[in-house]
This record gives C-alpha cells, structure tokens and sequence, in this order.
C-alpha cells in the first residue's frame, strides 16, 4: 500500500470516530419526552367486568339478609 492510501485511510476513520463524538454531544442537549401510558380498551373492559361482578355480589347479600316470609 502505498503512503498516500494509509493517510486517506486514518483521516477517515478519524473522521468517523470525531464525527460520532460530536454527535453525540450535539443530542445530549435534547430533552426527549417521557413516554405516557397508552390507553388501553381492555383496562376498562374489566374494569366493568369487576364492577357488574361485585354488584351482583352485593345484591346476593342483600338478598340474603332480608328475612323470610
């Protein structure tokens, strides 16, 4: 190889390795937003589901409770 294809070469790499260290630097300015939850259907499908259950629960006690006749 000759002296001329080595210089090519290490400039280049150390153009890569500076370029990559000044990018980083330039995105550790950026503040990225925190991710929320995404809402999801589901969640509320048993939360209802939940809700119906121990309502019918309750309405047993009731049930239960009242004397006989």
């Amino acid at each position: 190889m000759s002296t001329t294809w080595v210089i090519i070469i290490i400039v280049l790499v150390l153009g890569v390795v500076i370029g990559n260290i000044t990018l980083l630097k330039y995105s550790a300015r950026f503040k990225f937003p925190t991710p929320s939850k995404p809402y999801d259907e589901s969640d509320d499908d048993l939360n209802k589901d939940s809700e119906s259950a121990n309502t019918s629960v309750k309405d047993q006690d009731k049930d239960s409770n009242t004397p006989m006749k």
